[in-house]
């Protein structure tokens, strides 16, 4: 056994520990304080999503059948695809809090001519991320074969529902603790 096949393992582990240390977390009225060498609530997100991001990354090469040679450059350009999507996420994002901020329940007098200006905003945003996206799905294609490409299109399927089910799993395992089932 290679180091290089424990760490897919090694990585997964992590974020299962992760998603589950936030779901027990979260299911507690009181959270505990867990010891500091132990993956806990107080991860940021974004943390999670980079460990994730680094699992997906190892796994590339099995689901695409990469050569030693492809790799390399296969894992510069999907790591500025993972960004391009994350970056845009987060300008949405805040564009979205600008409108919930604008049309909230707690908002007397609405500003028609702002959330004019976020909607704008938030429609321009939109078209940037569509073009630099399908750059960032080029430069990617341009190193792998047709049939690589429909695989890369499937892995990123796969690990989108990888993802959902961790999800889910903390959330059951939150109910759990709090004595509901959902």
């Amino acid at each position: 056994m290679t180091v290089r096949s424990l760490i897919p393992a090694a990585v997964a582990f992590v974020i299962i520990s992760i998603v589950s240390a936030a779901g027990a977390a979260a299911a507690q009225s009181q959270p505990p304080t867990p010891p500091p060498a132990q993956p806990g609530p107080d991860i940021p997100a974004n943390e999670v999503q980079r460990l994730f991001d680094a699992w997906a990354l190892v796994q590339a090469q099995d689901a695409l059948q990469l050569s030693e040679a492809q790799y390399g450059r296969f894992v510069t350009r999907l790591k500025t695809l993972q960004e391009v999507r994350r970056k845009n996420q987060q300008a949405r994002g805040k564009i979205l809090q600008d409108l919930r901020r604008l049309t909230g329940p707690d908002v007397t007098t609405i500003d028609e001519g702002a959330i004019r200006e976020r909607l704008r905003i938030l429609r321009d945003q939109e078209d940037r991320t569509a073009v630099e996206l399908r750059k960032a799905y080029e430069a990617v294609d341009e190193l792998l074969d047709i049939r690589q490409q429909a695989r890369f299109r499937l892995f990123e399927e796969q690990v989108e529902r990888r993802k959902l089910d961790l999800l889910m799993r903390a959330r059951r395992n939150a109910a759990r603790g709090r004595g509901t089932e959902n």
